[in-house]
């Protein structure tokens, strides 16, 4: 197997653009909807989109973030063995509201599923039965060994990296970063681990204890950077309407790897990153929308109250939506419709 793609995975409900998030007591509507998923399978799935034989390691059990992952993964050519099994609620939920040139998340992972990191003695198991060429993963507190154990294996390792774990465990980010063969935060990302006051300052501290950096900054591409120097990486950037930004940077690290592997310096590499990055901002939910009808009986009536258009379903109280707000618009709870209980 060429890449392992290690971490966990969230069922997306992504809305698309609105004007502003809401106030206390309002609703708003957005013109678009998906669903999706996302998480480490974001990564597997443009390597596998790049010709990479790639692989996800997560927990996987019967709930309905479950069934979207394997239905997606079926129809992607990501191979699901090295992923563990279980019963009960496992997959995250993520909502996606796109708002103000971003978006924000608002996300529930079940008690199976600890904040603090992953179940290291697993993702140990799969390196030594699977050892693949490269591994990704982000990183927690114990990720150490895993690293260590890739690289006694053969096994290149690509770190990306989230605020959050900057925030909580910062001292292991970098214990990780100086072990891994790539490190791959953004622009925002790499200010917050060092402190620096500028992208440039913060690049000059990172190389110090990187082997190679590869910073990604959205629409103006990526700077590679090591020892010897930098370079900024424009290639690959396509002009598209963009729709909805989640995914993007996991879908740059997906195809950067398929191309370290294919043989690419990392220059080269990073403007194939730059053309997932560019093709994932076009669709809604970070690998798109996923066809969920017919997925269990649970999911299929969801998904048609989900994905009706507009003023095909009575809304509650006998008032379809457009007769209380326009999509884009925004209506005050409670008017047409008694309070939620």
């Amino acid at each position: 197997m060429d890449l392992i793609a290690f971490g966990r995975v969230y069922l997306e409900i992504v809305f698309g653009q609105v004007a502003s998030l809401p106030g206390p007591g309002e609703e708003i509507f957005a013109d678009e909807f998906a669903i999706s998923c996302g998480g480490a399978v974001t990564v597997a799935t443009a390597a596998s989109r790049s010709g990479a034989r790639a692989g996800l390691s997560t927990l996987l059990s019967d709930d309905l973030g479950s069934r979207v992952v394997t239905e997606h993964c079926r129809r992607a050519g990501v191979d699901l063995a090295p992923s563990h099994r279980v019963t009960g609620r496992v997959s995250g939920i993520t909502v996606v509201l796109n708002f103000a040139g971003d978006r924000g998340f608002v996300s529930y992972l079940p008690p199976a599923q600890p904040v603090a990191g992953p179940d290291t003695g697993h993702f140990l198991e799969v390196l030594r039965d699977y050892r693949p060429a490269w591994c990704y993963l982000h990183p927690w507190p114990g990720a150490e060994a895993l690293i260590a154990e890739a690289r006694s294996l053969g096994t290149r390792v690509a770190l990306d990296v989230g605020l959050n774990a900057i925030a909580s465990h910062p001292r292991a980010v970098v214990s990780c970063a100086r072990q891994a063969d790539v490190f791959l935060p953004n622009a925002e990302e790499l200010l917050r681990l060092t402190g620096a006051r500028s992208l440039s300052a913060a690049i000059d501290v990172a190389v110090a204890w990187c082997r190679c950096l590869v910073v990604k900054c959205g629409a103006d591409g990526a700077v590679v950077a090591d020892h010897t120097g930098r370079t900024a990486v424009t290639r690959g950037i396509r002009p598209v309407s963009v729709r909805d930004l989640t995914g993007a940077g996991d879908a740059f690290a997906g195809a950067l790897i398929a191309a370290l592997h294919q043989g690419a310096p990392a220059a080269e590499a990073a403007a194939a990153g730059n053309a997932a990055g560019s093709q994932t901002v076009s669709v809604l939910g970070a690998v798109g929308e996923v066809d969920v009808e017919g997925l269990s009986p649970a999911v299929t009536p969801l998904a048609a109250a989900l994905l009706a258009a507009p003023g095909e379903q009575a809304a509650p109280g006998g008032q379809d939506a457009e007769s209380r707000a326009r999509p884009g618009g925004r209506a005050a709870r409670g008017y047409g419709r008694g309070p939620r209980r």
